[in-house]
């Protein structure tokens, strides 16, 4: 039986000055709300990115992902699923199943909800802060590393857009 978090026991609200904020690669993603927020829920994750933007094919051991393309397009690479989300299209990305995506529009907008909450602390930790100089992306070797920290498991490159 899955251990449930704790629920909340006070309401919460966040607005951007309270919310932490890095560059992953060519993304800015903002922590709306972190698992210090919600008892350990979920997260939830606003990624603003550029054509390119890719997380390279992983699986997550914890926790299930939900991408809602808000602006632009992504290609998703979902087990043997293959497709291009726009505006309004939600992919449910289940943990144990490798996935990957990219961003294939100018730009584009997705929301992140992650459950539960933990994979946020992956973010801050691989990004630049936003007050720190822009530096070159964290290479293939220090994602797997920073993965495996955190129950994910890097397998393969990124797609191409």
């Amino acid at each position: 039986m899955t251990e449930m978090p704790e629920p909340l026991s006070v309401p919460v609200r966040t607005d951007p000055g309270t919310q932490a904020a890095t560059r992953l690669m060519s993304s800015l993603v903002r922590i709306r709300a972190g698992g210090e927020h919600t008892a350990g829920a979920f997260a939830l994750l606003d990624h603003q990115a550029e054509r390119g933007y890719a997380a390279p094919q992983h699986v997550h051991e914890h926790e299930d992902e939900t991408f809602f393309v808000l602006d632009g397009s992504v290609r998703f690479l979902v087990g043997d699923d293959d497709y291009t989300a726009g505006p309004g299209v939600v992919a449910v990305l289940p943990r144990g199943i490798p996935h990957s995506l990219v961003v294939t529009s100018p730009t584009a907008r997705l929301l992140n909800l992650v459950t539960p909450a933990g994979f946020e602390r992956f973010v801050l930790e691989a990004g630049t802060p936003l007050e720190a100089p822009a530096g070159a992306p964290p290479g293939i070797e220090t994602l797997t590393a920073l993965g495996a920290r955190f129950g994910i498991e890097i397998i393969g490159p990124p797609p191409a857009p």
